[in-house]
């Protein structure tokens, strides 16, 4: 066996709901997370000492998430071993849609089918949860009700709507996601109770109530980017039922019942969106792959 390689999918926020600020300043939210097929490829093979590299080498470093889960689960389950962890990047970088935390997830996966297959599912999802709020989600999840930080989950059932249409606009914020956390005015905070609304719904009928997709970033994501105030309306140009914002954005999405449909708005989006905005159709992820020989 020359290596092990593993998908890493990205993941949509089927809603958002900011609670408040906590003592130790994370923020409590409620989200419902949705695991979607399109993926990063980790791949890991022996080597002499640990090596990251990425297929974007503005990803490479040390400070790389997926590079730092296979030092924490060394330090945690105490090895040694090197490896060469690479990373074929296609989840658009810091876009709302998961692809760092994955990225370390499966990284965490990976590392423990090599080096430590006893260490427990309890002390990985601990390791995860060390790396970021939604890393416990990608060890396993497809479809979860998330709370607390975000690592509190309890699987719910996926929405019946087979094809999403995603949008990503070519936006750099620095240190998003703790700008976006930062900017948030208590007027963005909420019960919760719409994202939980949802959850419900999705058990009892599997749809996706557009009225209960909102997200605490849309505020201070346009008060920070005015211009993707245009993406919403660029969607509706393109025929969307819907608009709703993934993550602290900047991706927009919106979810279809056909491939047809799905194809039609992304030949829409086109004509309205900004250059170099990314625009693609997934579907729901129905299982987590498992790794496989290289």
């Amino acid at each position: 066996m020359t290596g092990l390689a593993l998908l890493a999918p990205a993941k949509l926020n089927l809603g958002l709901e900011v609670v408040g600020r906590r003592a130790d300043g994370f923020h409590d939210i409620v989200t419902i997370l949705q695991a979607i097929a399109l993926t990063d490829r980790l791949t890991l093979q022996p080597f002499p000492s640990l090596r990251f590299t990425c297929s974007d080498p503005a990803l490479e470093g040390d400070d790389n998430l997926a590079f730092a889960a296979l030092r924490a689960l060394q330090a945690e389950a105490g090895v040694h071993h090197g490896g060469w962890l690479h990373l074929d990047k296609t989840i658009p970088a810091a876009a709302g849609l998961g692809g760092a935390s994955s990225d370390a997830a499966a990284a965490l996966r990976l590392a423990r089918h090599c080096w430590a297959p006893t260490l427990g599912d309890e002390r990985l999802a601990a390791i995860a949860a060390s790396l970021g709020s939604d890393v416990p989600f990608f060890l396993g999840g497809r479809t979860a009700l998330a709370s607390g930080r975000g690592e509190r989950l309890e699987p719910i059932p996926s929405p019946n709507a087979p094809w999403f249409v995603v949008a990503t606009p070519p936006v750099a914020i620095p240190r998003k996601t703790g700008t976006l956390y930062g900017s948030l005015t208590p007027a963005d905070f909420s019960s919760g109770a719409r994202v939980r609304q949802q959850a419900a719904l999705l058990y009892s009928t599997g749809s996706l109530d557009p009225a209960l997709l909102g997200n605490a970033f849309y505020a201070p994501l346009y008060r920070l980017q005015p211009a993707l105030e245009q993406v919403p309306h660029a969607f509706r140009q393109a025929g969307a039922p819907f608009v709703a914002l993934s993550g602290a954005g900047p991706s927009h999405y919106t979810a279809v019942d056909c491939e047809t449909t799905a194809r039609a708005i992304v030949r829409g989006l086109a004509l309205h969106v900004d250059a170099g905005t990314a625009v693609f159709t997934c579907q729901p992820l129905d299982h987590l792959p498992g790794p496989v020989e290289t």
